[in-house]
């Protein structure tokens, strides 16, 4: 029997990415509301509970609604939003970092979708805390260029606009307060101590996105550059890979993985200091895509179905 799948928001960026990823499966049906009642609470509460999995895509406020109406115990939520990533109470919705992980979402009714520059930042700095060789209390850095698609739809107006600023056509830096909303689960996943200083940087591309955490080696509990690749090798074999492809010619594109559903790792430098950088699409493993993995993980099909790898 096909499990009913309704997208809460799903006429916003993230949503429209999930619904393209779920058309045609043979093992779903997608739900909706018409249009005139998609802000009705009575039918977006009669809908929620209809659904075997609902995807929130909608501000922290609203998904936090949204779960609330829902009063039964075998809806699967699966929250695209900020508000529940950080709540020991839902899975953590990134199979790679390990069984635990898996396994939670697996059995779970409530999965926290992470946040697209978490995604990149807990990819590396997980790993080199759980196996000891960085100390949760270090202190860290990191800097993300993503797509202006990250900004959902009024930031894809404003890049694609006729009459747009012409600011818009250099890299611009956000989150300057040093408050960004992935702060919080960047250092709750890791099990860091402080949040790094992160400084996050949108640029004229549609889709794409590169995070990097530079590093000293004398940061390094032990080991040094080669050991970290070593490490992520044994880690990642799947979605997320170790890439040490060169042949860019000394550069790295934060575009290479546009439209795509995995994520690229590497290292580069030498054994004094080094830079970590995940590479993946904002809207694939930083986003839709990730949030279908999950699905295919709930669901027991393979956890690669319809994405693009």
């Amino acid at each position: 029997m096909k499990k009913k799948i309704f997208i809460d928001g799903r006429a916003g960026t993230t949503g429209l990415q999930i619904e393209e990823r779920l058309k045609g499966r043979d093992d779903v049906e997608l739900i909706a509301l018409p249009d005139e009642l998609r802000k009705d609470l009575s039918a977006r509460e009669k809908i929620l509970n209809e659904a075997d999995v609902v995807f929130l895509c909608l501000p922290d406020a609203a998904a936090v609604e949204a779960v609330s109406l829902i009063k039964n115990d075998r809806t699967v939520v699966i929250d695209a939003s900020t508000a529940h990533r950080t709540n020991p109470d839902w899975a953590y919705g990134f199979a790679e970092l390990g069984d635990e992980f898996y396994e939670k979402i697996k059995g779970g009714k409530r999965i926290a979708n992470p946040g697209c520059h978490a995604s990149g930042f807990i990819a590396l700095v997980y790993p080199l805390i759980k196996s000891g060789m960085l100390s949760p209390s270090a202190k860290l850095s990191a800097h993300s260029v993503t797509g202006y698609s990250g900004g959902g739809k009024s930031m894809i107006a404003d890049y694609e606009s006729v009459e747009r600023s012409p600011l818009l056509s250099a890299p611009r830096q956000y989150g300057i307060a040093q408050a960004h909303k992935h702060l919080p689960e960047m250092v709750k996943i890791t099990g860091l101590e402080c949040a790094p200083i992160f400084s996050p940087i949108v640029a004229d591309f549609y889709s794409g996105m590169e995070v990097t955490v530079p590093l000293f080696s004398d940061q390094l509990n032990y080991g040094g550059i080669e050991d970290v690749k070593a490490l992520y090798k044994k880690c990642y074999n799947d979605e997320i890979i170790y890439y040490s492809d060169e042949s860019e010619g000394g550069f790295l594109s934060a575009a290479s993985l546009s439209g795509k559903d995995c994520m690229q790792i590497g290292v580069y430098g030498n054994d004094e200091r080094m830079i970590l950088v995940a590479r993946y699409d904002n809207l694939g493993k930083g986003a839709s895509g990730s949030a279908v993995e999950c699905l295919n993980i709930v669901l027991g099909c393979d956890k690669t179905k319809t994405l693009v790898l």
